[in-house]
C-alpha cells in the first residue's frame, strides 16, 4: 500500500464499501471523491439514503455515460450531472480546495479511472483526496434471475433454434434434466448439483418465455412465480396465517387439507401423473389411498407387474420410496457388473 494511505471498511446495507484516505486529518485532506455504483437489477431511482446524501452534498456530479438509466431520476431530484469522463489527474484537480466530486459509475465500474487513481496514489507525487466506494443500490437475493430472464428473452428472439421451440418439443429435455438432477443428488457432487439445478431452472424459464408468445392464452414467468407464491402461502397457514403446526405430520395435514379445497377433486387419483415411472406411480397411488383411509384390495391378477405393485405398496406403507430404493439397488448392481468386468471379487461369485 502506498505510504500515507490507509484503508477502512464498513457496510452499507448488505454491501461492503472501501474508503481510502490520507494519513492527514480530514480537515487537511484535499477534497473527496465518491464513486457511486448501482445495480442494473434494481429499478432506476431507487437509491440508498447515504447515496442521496452524497449526491446532494456534492460540489460536482459526473457521469461518463449520457444514457445511464439513473441520470433522468437524478436530474428530476434536482441534481445536476455533467456528462464527462475525466482522467484520474483531472478528477483529483477538481477536488482541490476541499471539494467533493461524485462519479456515477457506469456498468463496468470505471476500471480505467480507478486504476489511474491507484497509480497516482502509488506515485507519491500527488496528495490524494479521500476516495470512497459507495453502493447506491445493490442486489437482493434472487436478483440474478432477472439476468436469466433477459438472456432467455434475447435468445428466444435471436437464436434460430430457440425461436422455433414449442412446449411439446422441449418436453423430453425437461425429463432428461430432472433425471440428471436426481443423479447429481445421488452422487453427492455439489458442483454437479448446482449445474443441474441451473439446467432445470432453464427449462422453467424457457417454457415461460414460449408461453408469452401464445396468441390465445399467453402468460409470463412473473405469472408462473405469482402462482407458486400464492400456492405456497395458502398451503402454509402455519407460517403465513393463524394455524399452528409443530411436526412434519401436522404440516402435511395442512397441505393436504388446503390442496383438497383448491382442487375440489372427485377422486383421490386425480392429479397423479400416469406418465411417471411405474414404481413411483404405484407408490403415489398407494399414498393417496392410504391418506384417504381407503382399504383397497390388490387387483386379483398374477404376473411380475402385480408382484411389483404389491412391493411398491408395501414400501410406501413402510415409508420407503420404492423408486429411490430400486435406483440405489441398481447402482449397486452396476458397480458389481464393473467389478466383474475387471475380474474382481464379483467374478468369483459368478
Amino acid at each position: 500500500m502506498p505510504a500515507g494511505l490507509w484503508i477502512t471498511s464498513g457496510a452499507v446495507g448488505a454491501v461492503s464499501y472501501v474508503r481510502i484516505v490520507n494519513a492527514t486529518s480530514p480537515e487537511e485532506a484535499p477534497g473527496r471523491i465518491v464513486l457511486l455504483t448501482t445495480s442494473h437489477r434494481v429499478a432506476p431511482g431507487l437509491l440508498s439514503w447515504p447515496a442521496w446524501q452524497a449526491l446532494h452534498a456534492a460540489d460536482r456530479v459526473l457521469c461518463a455515460d449520457g444514457a445511464h438509466p439513473q441520470l433522468p431520476y437524478l436530474r428530476e431530484a434536482g441534481t445536476a450531472v455533467d456528462e464527462t469522463s475525466p482522467t484520474a489527474e483531472e478528477l483529483v484537480a477538481l477536488c482541490a480546495g476541499g471539494h467533493t466530486v461524485v462519479v456515477v459509475a457506469t456498468g463496468e465500474g470505471e476500471p480505467a479511472l480507478t486504476d489511474g487513481l491507484a497509480r497516482l496514489a502509488g506515485s507519491g507525487r500527488v496528495q490524494m483526496p479521500e476516495l470512497e466506494l459507495l453502493p447506491a443500490s445493490y442486489d437482493l437475493p434472487g436478483a440474478r434471475l432477472l439476468d436469466l430472464v433477459q438472456v432467455m428473452d434475447r435468445i428466444r428472439v435471436e437464436c434460430p433454434w430457440s425461436s422455433q421451440q414449442t412446449h411439446k418439443g422441449l418436453a423430453k429435455y425437461g425429463i432428461e434434466e430432472a433425471y440428471e438432477l436426481v443423479e447429481a443428488i445421488e452422487d453427492g457432487d455439489r458442483d454437479e448439483l448446482r449445474e443441474e439445478l441451473g439446467d432445470v431452472l432453464l427449462q422453467v424459464i424457457f417454457h415461460a418465455r414460449i408461453a408469452e408468445d401464445d396468441p390465445d392464452a399467453p402468460f409470463s414467468v412473473d405469472d408462473v412465480a405469482a402462482g407458486i407464491v400464492a400456492k405456497l402461502i395458502h398451503r402454509h397457514p402455519h407460517v403465513f396465517g393463524d394455524a399452528t403446526a409443530s411436526t412434519p405430520e401436522e404440516v402435511k395435514e395442512h397441505w393436504l387439507r388446503t390442496k383438497a379445497v383448491e382442487k375440489q377433486r372427485t377422486s383421490v387419483t386425480e392429479g397423479v401423473p400416469l406418465g411417471q415411472p411405474g414404481l413411483a406411480l404405484a407408490a403415489k397411488l398407494a399414498s393417496r389411498a392410504r391418506t384417504a383411509n381407503l382399504d383397497v384390495p390388490l387387483p386379483p391378477a398374477e404376473g411380475i407387474g402385480y408382484e411389483l405393485l404389491a412391493l411398491a405398496i408395501r414400501a410406501e406403507t413402510e415409508g420407503v420410496d420404492p423408486e429411490t430404493a430400486l435406483r440405489a439397488a441398481a447402482r449397486a448392481y452396476r458397480d458389481a457388473i464393473i467389478r466383474t468386468e475387471e475380474g474382481g471379487p464379483a467374478a468369483a461369485g459368478g
